[in-house]
């Protein structure tokens, strides 16, 4: 089981990228902003999933441990495979999931493109009681630990780590209470602080 990639970006498509690691090219399905971040020649930490089929071995990746956790979650709910898992975290935050299963509505997951009405009532169902708080909820007693693995993860999407350390200080003092002790929330919120265009120009 490959369950993480660190490596070199040789190609950064607009859901995907292509990792060297030891001279071999990995190709990965990821998030869209996380491959808006990548850049050619710069260094990628990804959190990733193996899907073996008979046809053919993909990998799915993501920049943190949490979303990958609710992916291989999501896998499980019947009419849910790879690529729409992907697509709900690709339009949903973890946030988001887990208020749409604790509020029972499937609307949110409706308005992923591949899922339809009868999938996102399951997906309602499935998850009850299936998505731990450490994934899904704010975590207001440690936001220092919070805010340590988003520059983490920053730093593995080939930011420097003091600016990453800065951008996140920043954006933790303007966020919210919520998105501060969110993983999730408050790294694609210092993603946008920071610009693909910085990304680019972060190294020399």
């Amino acid at each position: 089981m490959i369950s993480s990639l660190r490596g070199t970006v040789l190609h950064a498509g607009i859901d995907s990228v292509v990792l060297e690691v030891a001279g071999v090219g990995y190709a990965v399905s990821v998030p869209p902003d996380v491959a808006r971040t990548a850049h050619i020649g710069g260094e990628l930490l990804l959190f990733t999933h193996l899907v073996v089929r008979e046809d053919a071995l993909s990998l799915f990746g993501f920049a943190s441990r949490d979303e990958l956790e609710v992916f291989g979650t999501l896998l499980g709910v019947n009419g849910v495979g790879p690529r729409s898992a992907l697509g709900i975290l690709s339009t949903l935050t973890i946030d988001q999931i887990a208020e749409a299963v604790a509020d029972e509505a499937d609307a949110p997951f409706r308005k992923v493109s591949g899922i339809g009405p009868k999938t996102a009532k399951l997906i309602v169902v499935q998850l009850q009681g299936k998505l731990q708080p450490s994934e899904a909820a704010p975590i207001a007693s440690a936001p220092a630990g919070v805010q340590e693995q988003v520059v983490q993860a920053l730093a593995g999407l080939g930011w420097p780590e003091r600016t990453a350390a800065d951008a996140v200080e920043t954006v933790s003092a303007e966020a919210s209470d919520a998105d501060r002790g969110s993983v999730q929330a408050l790294l694609r919120l210092t993603l946008a602080a920071l610009g693909p265009a910085q990304a680019g120009g972060a190294r020399v």
